[in-house]
């Protein structure tokens, strides 16, 4: 624990900085902690009010608290006049903390001052485990907003004889939890199943691999999510071609089944003329209809359709898989134009 000079520019900048009021010293708090309950990151700080506050009787005290966010690359800032905070850090870096008291009312003419100094703690990552052996491409994918899978990919500096553990936290659970049902291959564990466990959305989900060898154990890895940002929705099973008297084909598909919301959805069609597939069109769209121009003098043109969830419902997907075709064939015969044939190909 350290006490440092106010940086300039901070978040602290959003009142006057004075240090002496009516002959008053503004300390910054004392005993500043960063405390890990055991949930994989949410942390949770607390501290003391400085020693001098017992006799300003007419004082009113606050406090800002600053915390380097390593999510975002930058610092965030709360004010509040309790003395403990909650927290999501990211334990493979650096957690840094720090302090500042404010005072107001009428020791200070109803002036808000702050500390010239803050109260700092930076805390490092452990350095527990063997070097090179955390776990690689860990990926979550929430299927079709029915269960959630995680995979990873093991460390080529992995032990023989390893093992490895995923444990989970969320904010509806006390304590970190292991994974309900392990993903194997091999014999080894490479994932985790949830479809026992179902995990909360809109809400950060914790998770930490770590590992364990006769060589000693494995290094950490930590990752916070939240799941609706990590949805791959299934794909389209019903699409129907149909074609008017001018030969201009409508294409149309169902959603998939499930609990993706409908106008969540946003589509992307594909065209193919045979081998290779092109696309057909630049950009998605919400609907779920298409008018197509006419096939012309091709005797087979095919079409597909993918989904993703738009951005107004998460910052992010992934794309569906590709429905099967549905093929227009078109067979000319002498003054005849219903010789249409719809197929699934």
């Amino acid at each position: 624990m350290a006490t440092g000079p106010w940086l300039a520019g901070s978040a602290a900048l959003m009142l006057l900085l004075v240090v002496h009021c009516r002959g008053l010293t503004v300390s910054p708090p004392e005993d500043l902690q960063v405390l890990d309950p055991g949930h994989l990151g949410h942390m949770v700080i607390t501290w003391s009010p400085p020693v001098n506050m017992d006799s300003m009787t007419e004082c009113t005290v606050q406090y800002q608290l600053e915390y380097f966010n390593t999510y975002r690359n930058s610092w965030s800032a709360i004010r509040t006049k309790l003395t403990t905070y909650s927290a999501q850090f990211d334990l493979m870096k650096d957690v840094r903390v720090r302090v500042y008291t404010l005072l107001g009312g009428p020791c200070t003419n109803n002036t808000m001052i702050m500390s010239a100094n803050y109260t700092e703690v930076i805390q490092k990552p452990s350095d527990t485990g063997i070097m090179d052996t955390e776990i690689r491409d860990f990926k979550c994918v929430f299927q079709n907003m029915e269960y959630m899978e995680c995979k990873w990919t093991r460390s080529p500096n992995t032990p023989a004889k390893s093992q490895l553990n995923l444990f989970f936290w969320h904010e509806e659970l006390d304590q970190a939890e292991e994974c309900p049902k392990y993903i194997f291959s091999r014999g080894i564990r490479r994932g985790c199943n949830f479809t026992e466990k179902p995990l909360p959305d809109f809400t950060d989900i914790n998770f930490c691999v770590n590992g364990s060898s006769p060589q000693g154990p494995l290094k950490q890895t930590f990752i916070s999510l939240q799941i609706q940002n990590y949805v791959k929705p299934a794909a389209v099973e019903k699409m129907y071609l149909q074609t008017g008297p001018d030969l201009q084909l409508e294409l149309h598909w169902e959603p998939p089944a499930g609990s993706i919301p409908e106008h969540c959805l946003e589509w992307e069609v594909k065209c193919s003329r045979g081998d290779p597939v092109a696309k057909l069109l630049p950009n998605p769209f919400t609907l779920t209809s298409l008018s197509l121009p006419s096939a012309g003098r091709d005797k087979r043109r095919c079409y597909k359709v993918r989904s993703k969830l738009h951005k107004y419902c998460a910052d992010k997907s992934f794309w569906s898989d590709w429905s099967q075709k549905i093929c227009h064939t078109r067979r000319c015969r002498q003054r005849q134009r219903d010789f249409r044939k719809f197929v699934f190909c």
